[in-house]
Protein backbone atom coordinates (compact mmCIF):
# COMPACT_ATOMS: atom_id res chain seq x y z
CA UNK A 1 0.00 0.00 0.00
CA UNK A 2 1.69 3.61 -0.81
CA UNK A 3 1.19 6.19 2.06
CA UNK A 4 1.96 9.85 2.25
CA UNK A 5 3.76 9.79 5.68
CA UNK A 6 6.64 7.16 7.46
CA UNK A 7 7.94 8.19 10.01
CA UNK A 8 10.21 5.04 9.93
CA UNK A 9 11.57 5.85 6.32
CA UNK A 10 13.76 8.47 6.46
CA UNK A 11 16.30 7.01 8.74
CA UNK A 12 19.06 6.36 6.31
CA UNK A 13 18.94 7.26 2.44
CA UNK A 14 20.58 4.91 -0.20
CA UNK A 15 21.30 6.70 -3.61
CA UNK A 16 19.71 4.42 -6.26
CA UNK A 17 17.88 1.54 -6.50
CA UNK A 18 17.23 -1.21 -9.36
CA UNK A 19 13.97 -1.99 -10.97
CA UNK A 20 13.95 -4.47 -13.70
CA UNK A 21 17.31 -3.67 -15.34
CA UNK A 22 16.79 -0.47 -14.56
CA UNK A 23 18.81 1.89 -12.09
CA UNK A 24 16.56 3.96 -10.74
CA UNK A 25 17.77 7.18 -8.69
CA UNK A 26 16.16 10.69 -7.67
CA UNK A 27 15.02 12.29 -11.38
CA UNK A 28 13.87 9.00 -12.72
CA UNK A 29 10.55 8.90 -14.17
CA UNK A 30 8.50 5.58 -12.67
CA UNK A 31 5.06 4.24 -13.40
CA UNK A 32 2.96 3.44 -10.03
CA UNK A 33 1.66 -0.19 -10.05
CA UNK A 34 0.55 -0.68 -6.32
CA UNK A 35 0.06 -3.95 -5.80
CA UNK A 36 0.26 -5.03 -1.85
CA UNK A 37 -3.76 -3.53 -1.39
CA UNK A 38 -6.61 -1.72 -2.99
CA UNK A 39 -7.02 1.13 -1.03
CA UNK A 40 -8.43 4.82 -2.10
CA UNK A 41 -4.99 5.83 -2.88
CA UNK A 42 -3.89 2.72 -5.15
CA UNK A 43 -6.62 3.14 -6.83
CA UNK A 44 -6.01 6.42 -7.49
CA UNK A 45 -2.00 6.81 -8.50
CA UNK A 46 -2.25 3.27 -9.82
CA UNK A 47 -1.23 3.85 -13.64
CA UNK A 48 -0.09 7.71 -12.67
CA UNK A 49 3.74 8.82 -13.55
CA UNK A 50 5.75 9.95 -11.05
CA UNK A 51 9.17 11.31 -10.34
CA UNK A 52 12.06 10.20 -7.48
CA UNK A 53 12.55 11.96 -4.96
CA UNK A 54 14.47 9.62 -3.19
CA UNK A 55 15.29 6.25 -2.08
CA UNK A 56 15.39 5.51 1.29
CA UNK A 57 15.89 2.77 3.74
CA UNK A 58 14.12 1.97 7.45
CA UNK A 59 14.93 0.80 10.61
CA UNK A 60 14.57 -3.24 9.39
CA UNK A 61 16.16 -2.79 5.76
CA UNK A 62 13.35 -2.76 3.57
CA UNK A 63 13.88 0.22 0.67
CA UNK A 64 11.09 2.33 -0.08
CA UNK A 65 11.13 4.66 -2.97
CA UNK A 66 9.97 8.39 -2.10
CA UNK A 67 7.56 9.54 -5.66
CA UNK A 68 6.29 13.19 -6.52
CA UNK A 69 3.69 12.60 -9.01
CA UNK A 70 4.36 14.57 -12.52
CA UNK A 71 2.48 17.42 -13.20
CA UNK A 72 1.66 18.06 -9.23
CA UNK A 73 2.68 21.65 -8.11
CA UNK A 74 3.56 20.27 -4.65
CA UNK A 75 6.94 19.55 -6.14
CA UNK A 76 7.72 23.28 -6.49
CA UNK A 77 7.91 23.24 -3.28
CA UNK A 78 11.07 20.63 -2.83
CA UNK A 79 11.25 17.85 -0.39
CA UNK A 80 10.87 19.98 2.70
CA UNK A 81 7.57 21.54 1.68
CA UNK A 82 5.84 18.09 0.32
CA UNK A 83 4.31 16.71 2.83
CA UNK A 84 0.58 15.09 1.51
CA UNK A 85 2.46 14.78 -2.03
CA UNK A 86 5.35 12.29 -1.36
CA UNK A 87 4.61 9.18 -1.73
CA UNK A 88 6.50 5.84 -0.53
CA UNK A 89 6.60 2.42 -3.00
CA UNK A 90 8.15 -0.60 -2.39
CA UNK A 91 10.35 -0.80 -5.66
CA UNK A 92 8.61 -4.19 -7.10
CA UNK A 93 5.54 -1.55 -7.03
CA UNK A 94 7.66 0.64 -10.02
CA UNK A 95 8.14 0.20 -13.37
CA UNK A 96 10.99 2.37 -15.47
CA UNK A 97 8.90 4.81 -17.81
CA UNK A 98 11.57 5.23 -20.02
CA UNK A 99 13.74 2.15 -21.58
CA UNK A 100 17.28 1.65 -20.21
CA UNK A 101 20.02 4.37 -21.70
CA UNK A 102 21.89 1.86 -22.67
CA UNK A 103 25.41 3.56 -21.52
CA UNK A 104 24.18 6.82 -23.20
CA UNK A 105 24.45 10.11 -21.31
CA UNK A 106 22.66 10.84 -18.35
CA UNK A 107 19.52 12.97 -18.71
CA UNK A 108 20.30 16.38 -17.87
CA UNK A 109 17.57 17.99 -15.01
CA UNK A 110 16.41 21.43 -15.72
CA UNK A 111 14.51 24.10 -13.32
CA UNK A 112 12.94 26.71 -15.03
CA UNK A 113 12.30 28.68 -12.23
CA UNK A 114 10.19 32.42 -12.94
CA UNK A 115 10.92 34.76 -9.84
CA UNK A 116 9.55 38.14 -9.21
CA UNK A 117 7.39 39.90 -7.63
CA UNK A 118 3.37 40.85 -9.91
CA UNK A 119 3.13 43.71 -7.54
CA UNK A 120 5.78 45.66 -8.56
CA UNK A 121 5.25 46.20 -12.28
CA UNK A 122 7.83 44.90 -14.64
CA UNK A 123 9.34 42.62 -11.73
CA UNK A 124 6.80 40.46 -12.78
CA UNK A 125 8.27 39.06 -15.48
CA UNK A 126 9.49 35.99 -13.99
CA UNK A 127 6.21 34.79 -12.99
CA UNK A 128 4.32 36.07 -16.23
CA UNK A 129 6.79 33.50 -18.36
CA UNK A 130 6.47 30.64 -15.83
CA UNK A 131 2.96 31.20 -16.36
CA UNK A 132 3.19 31.27 -20.18
CA UNK A 133 5.27 27.92 -20.04
CA UNK A 134 2.46 26.48 -18.65
CA UNK A 135 1.18 25.83 -22.13
CA UNK A 136 4.42 24.57 -23.64
CA UNK A 137 5.27 20.90 -24.08
CA UNK A 138 8.89 20.20 -22.36
CA UNK A 139 10.81 17.14 -21.92
CA UNK A 140 9.36 15.35 -18.55
CA UNK A 141 13.59 16.18 -16.93
CA UNK A 142 12.44 20.33 -17.33
CA UNK A 143 10.80 21.62 -14.66
CA UNK A 144 8.80 24.14 -14.45
CA UNK A 145 8.26 26.22 -11.16
CA UNK A 146 6.77 30.33 -10.21
CA UNK A 147 8.63 31.25 -7.21
CA UNK A 148 7.20 34.79 -7.24
CA UNK A 149 9.38 35.93 -3.94
CA UNK A 150 9.75 32.75 -2.28
CA UNK A 151 13.31 33.07 -2.14
CA UNK A 152 13.77 30.39 0.97
CA UNK A 153 11.75 27.96 -1.23
CA UNK A 154 13.78 28.40 -4.69
CA UNK A 155 17.23 27.80 -1.97
CA UNK A 156 15.96 24.38 -1.19
CA UNK A 157 14.67 23.27 -4.93
CA UNK A 158 18.13 24.29 -6.62
CA UNK A 159 19.45 21.73 -3.91
CA UNK A 160 16.85 18.55 -5.54
CA UNK A 161 19.43 17.33 -7.56
CA UNK A 162 19.16 19.23 -11.00
CA UNK A 163 21.42 20.08 -12.92
CA UNK A 164 21.15 23.60 -14.65
CA UNK A 165 18.54 26.28 -13.23
CA UNK A 166 17.29 28.54 -15.47
CA UNK A 167 16.22 32.14 -13.76
CA UNK A 168 13.66 33.98 -15.38
CA UNK A 169 14.00 37.57 -13.55
CA UNK A 170 13.71 41.26 -14.45
CA UNK A 171 17.53 42.57 -14.88
CA UNK A 172 18.11 45.88 -15.42
CA UNK A 173 21.37 46.14 -17.14
CA UNK A 174 21.01 49.87 -19.12
CA UNK A 175 19.64 48.15 -22.06
CA UNK A 176 16.03 48.92 -24.19
CA UNK A 177 12.96 47.88 -22.41
CA UNK A 178 12.18 44.60 -23.26
CA UNK A 179 15.32 43.56 -24.11
CA UNK A 180 16.32 39.89 -22.92
CA UNK A 181 19.77 39.04 -22.00
CA UNK A 182 21.33 35.00 -20.74
CA UNK A 183 23.33 35.87 -17.83
CA UNK A 184 25.53 33.73 -16.23
CA UNK A 185 26.26 34.75 -12.99
CA UNK A 186 29.19 33.94 -10.09
CA UNK A 187 27.24 31.62 -7.70
CA UNK A 188 30.58 32.09 -4.97
CA UNK A 189 29.55 35.66 -4.17
CA UNK A 190 26.69 37.06 -1.47
CA UNK A 191 25.95 36.92 1.92
CA UNK A 192 23.44 34.31 3.55
CA UNK A 193 20.82 36.17 4.99
CA UNK A 194 17.76 36.17 2.47
CA UNK A 195 14.54 37.97 3.63
CA UNK A 196 11.60 35.60 4.23
CA UNK A 197 9.45 37.11 1.85
CA UNK A 198 11.73 38.88 -0.74
CA UNK A 199 13.42 37.28 -4.05
CA UNK A 200 16.90 38.48 -3.99
CA UNK A 201 18.64 36.04 -6.41
CA UNK A 202 22.37 36.51 -4.83
CA UNK A 203 21.21 35.76 -1.74
CA UNK A 204 19.48 32.91 -2.80
CA UNK A 205 22.20 31.17 -4.50
CA UNK A 206 24.63 32.21 -1.63
CA UNK A 207 21.89 30.52 0.76
CA UNK A 208 21.81 27.50 -1.13
CA UNK A 209 25.03 27.29 -1.15
CA UNK A 210 25.60 27.21 2.44
CA UNK A 211 22.99 24.96 2.83
CA UNK A 212 24.11 22.18 0.32
CA UNK A 213 27.25 19.77 0.88
CA UNK A 214 27.94 19.32 -2.97
CA UNK A 215 28.27 21.90 -5.66
CA UNK A 216 24.81 24.11 -7.17
CA UNK A 217 23.81 23.53 -10.03
CA UNK A 218 25.19 26.05 -13.50
CA UNK A 219 22.83 28.88 -13.32
CA UNK A 220 21.96 30.55 -16.33
CA UNK A 221 19.46 33.96 -15.46
CA UNK A 222 16.89 34.44 -18.70
CA UNK A 223 16.49 38.58 -17.72
CA UNK A 224 14.46 41.33 -19.55
CA UNK A 225 15.01 44.68 -19.20
CA UNK A 226 12.55 46.45 -17.06
CA UNK A 227 10.65 50.16 -18.16
CA UNK A 228 8.96 50.13 -14.84
CA UNK A 229 11.64 49.83 -11.68
CA UNK A 230 10.23 49.88 -8.28
CA UNK A 231 11.73 49.55 -4.99
CA UNK A 232 8.74 48.52 -3.03
CA UNK A 233 8.96 51.35 -0.84
CA UNK A 234 6.05 52.87 -3.18
CA UNK A 235 2.64 54.10 -1.47
CA UNK A 236 0.65 51.56 -4.26
CA UNK A 237 1.25 48.46 -6.02
CA UNK A 238 1.27 48.27 -9.93
CA UNK A 239 0.02 44.92 -11.50
CA UNK A 240 0.82 44.41 -14.82
CA UNK A 241 3.84 44.59 -17.04
CA UNK A 242 4.69 47.44 -19.37
CA UNK A 243 3.89 47.10 -22.97
CA UNK A 244 7.37 46.25 -23.97
CA UNK A 245 8.25 44.06 -21.27
CA UNK A 246 5.01 42.41 -21.96
CA UNK A 247 5.56 41.88 -25.19
CA UNK A 248 8.82 40.55 -24.21
CA UNK A 249 6.86 37.44 -22.79
CA UNK A 250 6.35 35.13 -26.33
CA UNK A 251 9.79 36.01 -26.80
CA UNK A 252 11.31 34.36 -23.76
CA UNK A 253 9.53 30.86 -23.82
CA UNK A 254 11.01 30.66 -27.22
CA UNK A 255 14.37 32.17 -25.93
CA UNK A 256 14.13 29.15 -23.21
CA UNK A 257 12.65 26.21 -25.21
CA UNK A 258 15.96 27.43 -27.10
CA UNK A 259 18.25 27.11 -24.45
CA UNK A 260 16.80 24.27 -22.73
CA UNK A 261 17.08 22.31 -26.74
CA UNK A 262 20.78 23.07 -26.36
CA UNK A 263 21.33 22.03 -22.82
CA UNK A 264 19.62 18.59 -23.04
CA UNK A 265 21.64 17.86 -26.58
CA UNK A 266 24.84 18.63 -25.00
CA UNK A 267 25.57 21.99 -26.76
CA UNK A 268 27.80 24.88 -25.61
CA UNK A 269 25.51 27.25 -23.79
CA UNK A 270 27.05 30.99 -23.42
CA UNK A 271 25.54 34.45 -21.88
CA UNK A 272 24.70 36.49 -24.60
Amino acid sequence: MSEQTRDDVRLSRTRTVTVDGVTLSKGSRVRLRPTRSADIFDLALSGRTAEVDGVEEDFEGNTHVAVVLEGDPGRDFGSSGQIGHRFFFAPEELEPAEPPADGGPARTRILVAGIGNVFMADDGFGPAVAAALGGVSLPGTVHVADFGIRGMDLAYRLLDGYDVALLVDAAPRGLAPGTLSVIEPDVTEGDVAPEAHAMDPVKVLALARHLGEGPLPRILVVGCEPMVRMNGDEPDVVVGLSPPVKAAVDEAVRLVESLVGELLRGEEVNPR
